[in-house]
C-alpha cells in the first residue's frame, strides 16, 4: 500500500519543510525608511535611516554609505553617525550641478558594513536642480567609487522594500495558484478522456479535479488579498489581475451550477466535459494576456516582472519550487480521495438502477 502511495507522505513532508523553512529563515539586511526624502542641489542633506534586521552598532567605524545616481555616478557620505542598532544619520554634500538634465533626479541609499554586507533603499532621495546644466555636471562631477563591498553570509531570503516579511506569502499564494493550474489542466485531460470513451468514470475524475482547483483559487483569492492589503493598502483594489481572477474563478463556479441543471448522466457529463475545456481555455487570456496589456499593481503585468531576480533569488528558490511540488501532491491526494467518493455514489446509483429493474 505504502509503495503505491509514497507520493502522498513525501506530499506532506515537503509542505512541512516549506512551512518550516518559509517561516523562519530570516530576511536579509535591509533599509525599511529614509527621511527626509528631498533635497536641492547645492545643499547639505542629513539622512536618517531605519534598518531592518540591521546590527549598525558593532560596526560603527566601518559604516560606509553613498547616494548612487547610477552606475557611473555616485556621492560618498561625508558623516555617518550610528545611533543604534536600526538608526543611522548619514550625510552629504550635493553638488551644485549633476551630470543630469531632469529637473528632478532620484538617488539610491547605499549602506555598507561588514555584518549586515550591503543594502539599497532604491528612489530614496530626490534631487531639485536649481539650474539645469548636465555638461557642467559633467565636468565639476566628482565620483565617489562604490567598492569591496561585503556580502553577509549565511541563508537568507531577500529583503524588498514594500514586501518586508510579506515575501514569504510567495510559498503560499504563488504556488498555490500554479498548483491550482496543473490541477485544473488533469481536470481537462480527464474530460477529453469522457469526451473519447464516454465513461463515466472519467467524468467523475474531472469533477474531483476541478472540485480541488476550486479550492486552491479560492486560498490562492484569499492569500493575494491578504497580501495585497499589507502592501497595495486595501483587500480589493480593483487591479486588472484581481478582478481577471475573480471572472476566471466565476467561470468554473459555473461549471458547478451547470452539471446541477440536469438529471441524465450523461447528458450531464457531455456538457460538463466541454465545458471544462472552454473553462480552462478562459484562464488564458484572463490571467496572461489581458493583465498584460495593461497597467497593473501586480508583479508580471503592465512590464512589472513576476518572479524575477529582484523577487526570487536562489535562497528562495530552494522553497518555492519545493512549495509548487508540495501543494501539488497535496491537492492530488484530495482529488483522490474525492474521486474514490465519486466512485462510491456512482456504483451506489447503478445499484439502485438494478434493483429498481
Amino acid at each position: 500500500m505504502l509503495e503505491k502511495n509514497w507520493w502522498k507522505p513525501i506530499g506532506i513532508l515537503i509542505l512541512l519543510y516549506v512551512f518550516i523553512a518559509g517561516m523562519l529563515v530570516p530576511l536579509k539586511t535591509g533599509i525599511e525608511n529614509v527621511t527626509p526624502s528631498s533635497t536641492r542641489t547645492g545643499d547639505t542633506v542629513a539622512l536618517e535611516v531605519l534598518g531592518y534586521n540591521s546590527n549598525y552598532a558593532q560596526d560603527q567605524a566601518q559604516i560606509r554609505a553613498w547616494l548612487k545616481m547610477d552606475d557611473d555616478h555616485a556621492i560618498a557620505a561625508k558623516r555617518v553617525e550610528v545611533r543604534g542598532e536600526r538608526d543611522l544619520l548619514v550625510e552629504f554634500d550635493i553638488p551644485d550641478y549633476l551630470p543630469s538634465s531632469n529637473r528632478v533626479q532620484d538617488f539610491s541609499l547605499l549602506v555598507d558594513n561588514p555584518t549586515d554586507g550591503a543594502h539599497v533603499f532604491p528612489a530614496a532621495v530626490f534631487v531639485t536642480q536649481d539650474s539645469i546644466d548636465p555638461s557642467q555636471g559633467k565636468q565639476s562631477w566628482v565620483n565617489a567609487e562604490i567598492a569591496d563591498l561585503h556580502k553577509r553570509e549565511g541563508i537568507t531570503f531577500p529583503y524588498r522594500n514594500i514586501l518586508a516579511e510579506s515575501i514569504r506569502n510567495t510559498y503560499f499564494h504563488v504556488s498555490l495558484w500554479l498548483a491550482m493550474l496543473l490541477i485544473f489542466l488533469g481536470g481537462v485531460v480527464a474530460s477529453v478522456r469522457y469526451l473519447r470513451t464516454f465513461d463515466l468514470l472519467e467524468d467523475r475524475k474531472s469533477l474531483s479535479y476541478t472540485r480541488v482547483g476550486i479550492l486552491l483559487g479560492i486560498l490562492g483569492l484569499i492569500t493575494g488579498a491578504i497580501w495585497a492589503k499589507n502592501t497595495w493598502g486595501a483587500y480589493w483594489s480593483w487591479d486588472v489581475k484581481q478582478n481577471m481572477t475573480a471572472i476566471a474563478l466565476l467561470i468554473y463556479l459555473a461549471y458547478f451550477v451547470l452539471r446541477n441543471s440536469f438529471e441524465d448522466p450523461e447528458r450531464k457529463a457531455r456538457l460538463s466535459a466541454v465545458y471544462n475545456i472552454f473553462a480552462f481555455a478562459t484562464l488564458i487570456p484572463l490571467l496572461y494576456v489581458i493583465p498584460r496589456m495593461t497597467d497593473s499593481l501586480h508583479p508580471g503585468n503592465g512590464g512589472n516582472p513576476a518572479l524575477g531576480g529582484e523577487d526570487l533569488d536562489n535562497t528562495m528558490r530552494m522553497v518555492f519550487y519545493p512549495a509548487v511540488i508540495g501543494w501539488t501532491l497535496f491537492s492530488l491526494w484530495m482529488v483522490s480521495i474525492s474521486y474514490r467518493i465519486e466512485r462510491l455514489w456512482l456504483q451506489r446509483i447503478e445499484r439502485w438502477d438494478d434493483d429498481d429493474d
